[in-house]
């Protein structure tokens, strides 16, 4: 796991045309614009009603992958776009998305945002029956579903459908093939999934609504848990034979950190969520201080949070380089520690001989969050109080966040005065486990996801049998 933060894997992008026209500047920008959900590989599939084609490259968006992918991706009905993230397998071209399937003179295209938490179980029943795997990737494992039940399937959503009865946990998909563009979300809805509507009539499915704004495309509504929505040129078509079996079970990291600020995932903008875990920090955990600061960019909007609700004024207290990915891509510790200073420079006409209230989304081992402590004091900072949006990580997660270690967590086997100690803090407090439901609702009814935090699974896990496919 990396030392920064938690990741998950990917990011999905779709988009289905009524006329065969270059849909790749589309997808450059929605990929674009989810570029935040995965920085270590980008692949997209096109297909032009006969036949899918594919292209895949290591690494973020940029100009050498819009070259390359329009010299060998032509006009298109649909196409489906992939961002990802990894644990293992990181440098390897054949884990990166989307997998694409050629069988009985047929292909389509997968891409998947999760984690299969029965992976091994299915890999190993496809392995001893003579099956070939290219990858470690559970999309893979999905696609040789779908294969097997698209035999027998009068179309590729009724094979989505029934693959839907065999595989467990999370999983947001986009699925090509044909004319066809088939979006489906696991009957809990762990990830996020959205659609929308261009003014020239094309259909856009994302993982974030921000993703759709950038191809001017009009939210039309989160495609809901269970449910598959397939786009093609009989319209749109909804099958709902798996919904309403399981309580909605959104991550809630998606909110606290993952999602971008100006997404709005179910009835919630993010924004709101995480101004909302800023001023339930400055009630539940007050302090004395002269500005409160956050660590660009999730913990900016719980920093306003706890402004607004404290009275101490906000003030920025860090510079970022735009130019640096994220600090856990770093091979080891020490170049991750040294990244944080590229990264990050403290702003000291704003905390020089201050108290200052440090706003941060998580904890996982507290090495870069020391790090941030010590920048503020070289600064001048009187006093640094760690203030924490999101309670301790205290489990593994099996749906899609790299948290697969509790003995990797600051949190297990330490106190809090503990944790503040090591980071060189004046004090620490972290959100309190209640208010979760509140980030997303007034009314605390929402359901979420919050098992890496209370251990609470929405559904049956195995201990000790985190998959390592992503």
């Amino acid at each position: 796991m990396t030392d920064y933060k938690p990741h998950e894997e990917c990011g999905v992008f779709g988009i289905y045309s009524p006329e065969k026209v270059s849909l790749l500047t589309s997808m450059f920008y929605g990929l674009y614009a989810l570029q935040h959900r995965g920085q270590e590989s980008v692949g997209i599939s096109v297909s032009d009603g006969d036949k899918v084609l594919t292209h895949k490259a290591l690494g973020m968006m940029n100009e050498h992958f819009r070259e390359t992918a329009s010299e060998v991706l032509p006009d298109a009905y649909a196409a489906i776009g992939h961002l990802r993230y990894s644990t293992t397998g990181g440098d390897d071209l054949a884990n990166a998305q989307p997998v694409t399937v050629r069988h009985l003179g047929r292909s389509f295209s997968v891409a998947h945002n999760g984690n299969l938490t029965n992976t091994q179980e299915l890999r190993r029943g496809f392995e001893l029956t003579g099956s070939v795997f290219q990858s470690t990737t559970d999309t893979e494992v999905i696609g040789h579903i779908i294969t097997g039940e698209r035999i027998g399937a009068e179309n590729i959503t009724e094979a989505v459908s029934h693959a839907m009865g065999r595989i467990q946990g999370a999983y947001s998909l986009v699925v090509l093939s044909g004319r066809e563009l088939v979006a489906a979300r696991d009957p809990n809805g762990f990830r996020p999934l959205c659609y929308g509507k261009t003014e020239d009539g094309k259909y856009v499915v994302a993982s974030e609504d921000c993703a759709l704004a950038a191809v001017g495309a009009k939210k039309v509504r989160e495609i809901d848990p269970g449910e598959v929505v397939t786009f093609s040129p009989e319209g749109v078509v909804f099958n709902r034979t798996r919904c309403n079996r399981n309580k909605s079970s959104i991550c809630i990291f998606e909110y606290i950190y993952f999602a971008r600020s100006d997404s709005v995932i179910g009835d919630c903008p993010v924004h709101k969520a995480r101004l909302r875990a800023g001023a339930f920090l400055a009630k539940s955990s007050p302090v004395e201080a002269d500005v409160v600061v956050g660590v660009p960019d999730s913990g900016l909007d719980a920093a306003v949070g706890y402004s607004n609700e404290s009275k101490i004024p906000y003030g920025i207290g860090f510079i970022k380089n735009k130019y640096i990915g994220r600090t856990f891509i770093a091979p080891d510790q020490s170049e991750r520690e040294n990244m944080v200073r590229i990264k990050l420079n403290p702003l000291a006409a704003t905390v020089k001989d201050k108290r200052v209230v440090l706003i941060d989304d998580s904890i996982v081992r507290g090495t870069t969050g020391k790090r941030m402590v010590s920048m503020l004091r070289e600064a001048g900072a009187k006093e640094v109080h760690v203030r924490i949006s999101s309670p301790p990580f205290m489990h593994p997660c099996y749906f899609g966040v790299d948290i697969d270690s509790e003995n990797s967590l600051i949190a297990n086997g330490h106190t809090v005065q503990e944790i503040a100690d090591m980071l060189g803090a004046d004090s620490l407090a972290f959100l309190e486990i209640k208010y979760l439901p509140y980030l997303i609702s007034e009314k605390g009814d929402a359901g979420c996801c919050s098992a890496c935090f209370d251990g609470k699974y929405p559904v049956k896990v195995t201990p000790g049998s985190k998959t390592r496919f992503e």
